[in-house]
């Protein structure tokens, strides 16, 4: 089950892994470069809202779950052909098909553990598949460009035959993944029979007019989200050739430093889930990983400190952020709209994905990195203000997002007890 992800994960972030290759092999600038991320996101601005009606009333759990790993396959193999016959057009069309099976994929990898392990140890399950999709995107980052120098030696020279052959072998992984979602099907169709168990459900009950009654607080996490996660992932997409000229780094050196936040949330994301669960004050934690951000950036535009510091402060503030902020969604929506909210989220967040990619590809052609990193301060900026704003409105509005884990506990113990008399 954590190994149903890996390939999807490690294979999303080649772009980052061959930047200066797929640059020159392919003879693209920055900012077609980064439409390759862009293309990726934008079917999901659609396909967040389906993915779980997909699951629980088209394909099934099982059926479902094998459709998308082969989507993600032939994503990859189409963006690795692209390269082969020089047809960058092609590569993007297979990023495309990527991303379709890509965050669907994500909906039934999440569906399989509620399934299995509903009551008993699902934070740990769900810190597991965090944690071996963040070993994916991290062997991703330190194995891809050596893969590139060995099939380069194999054939003596460089070019986008080479690059072509590396994404294919690249997308071994995700054949491996399709492999876990047959095993994973056969598993779960044994234990129906075995165990008379129900196939798995998202439970997701999507209502695009739910939109109308959502509150001020959660307008504002959708904010924060967008904002944050758009000064990291895009930052991470052209981090690579980032430290190489600013910072004289080797490229296995600069691929290294790339990986430092995927393999810091690794470990650091179920020990922060475990914090966050045991003592509440979910806006204390996004503000403190906020600043930690702001500070991370602004040391890597306007300093030449060791950008180790900086990218580790990126790493731990990027798995805390995730732990305290998608979990304040249930906090503010009523039961029967998370479906439709967490739909929404993920939509916005690919939205603003896409652009921010390609405006990142934009400045960084016109404007070089001094820019991008205010940019990208910018961005965190914003989403600074809205979580003082979400404080503010919170504490107005009486709201629960800053409770303790204690006194939420208590509240909940006394409104079952009024509900049962």
């Amino acid at each position: 089950m954590c190994f149903l992800g890996f390939g999807s994960y490690f294979c999303y972030d080649n772009p980052a892994a061959l930047q200066t290759q797929v640059q020159a092999d392919m003879k693209v600038n920055t900012a077609q470069f980064m439409a390759l991320y862009a293309w990726y996101s934008w079917p999901n601005v659609v396909l967040c809202f389906f993915g779980g009606f997909l699951i629980d009333r088209v394909f099934g759990i099982r059926l479902g779950t094998i459709i998308f790993s082969i989507f993600v396959c032939v994503g990859q193999v189409i963006f690795a052909l692209g390269a082969l016959f020089n047809a960058f057009w092609l590569m993007e069309a297979g990023r495309l098909v990527f991303g379709i099976g890509g965050e669907s994929l994500a909906v039934a990898q999440n569906t399989y553990a509620v399934s299995w392990f509903k009551g008993k140890e699902l934070n740990l399950v769900f810190g597991l598949q965090l944690s071996m999709a963040r070993i994916g995107s991290t062997v991703n980052m330190n194995i891809m460009g050596w893969i590139y120098s060995r099939v380069q030696h194999l054939l003596g020279h460089s070019g986008h035959s080479t690059l072509g052959l590396t994404l294919i072998i690249g997308g071994i992984t995700c054949l491996f993944s399709l492999g876990c979602a047959l095993i994973l099907a056969y598993l779960d169709k044994r234990a129906e029979k075995l165990l008379c168990k129900e196939q798995g459900k998202t439970g997701e009950v999507i209502k695009l007019t739910d939109v109308k009654d959502f509150s001020l607080s959660l307008w504002l996490i959708f904010l924060i989200c967008v904002c944050y996660y758009g000064a990291v992932f895009p930052f991470i997409g052209l981090g690579k050739v980032f430290f190489i000229e600013k910072f004289r780094f080797s490229s296995q050196e600069a691929s290294a430093i790339d990986s430092i936040v995927y393999i810091i949330s690794a470990p650091m994301s179920p020990v922060f889930g475990f914090l966050v669960d045991k003592i509440g004050k979910n806006i204390i934690w996004v503000l403190c990983a906020v600043i930690t951000t702001l500070a991370a950036h602004i040391m890597l535009a306007f300093t030449f400190w060791n950008p180790w510091i900086a990218m580790c402060l990126l790493g731990v503030a990027y798995s805390l952020l995730a732990c305290a902020l998608w979990p304040m969604v249930a906090f503010v929506v009523p039961e029967h709209q998370l479906g439709t909210a967490y739909g929404f989220m993920q939509s916005i967040q690919n939205l603003g994905l896409a652009i921010i990619s390609i405006a990142a590809g934009m400045i960084l052609d016109t404007r070089g990195y001094l820019f991008l990193e205010v940019f990208f301060s910018a961005c965190v900026c914003l989403s600074l203000i809205a979580v003082v704003m979400l404080s503010f409105v919170n504490h107005l509005t009486g709201g629960d997002l800053n409770w303790s884990a204690r006194k939420r506990e208590k509240l909940q113990k006394v409104a079952a007890t009024e509900k049962e008399s």
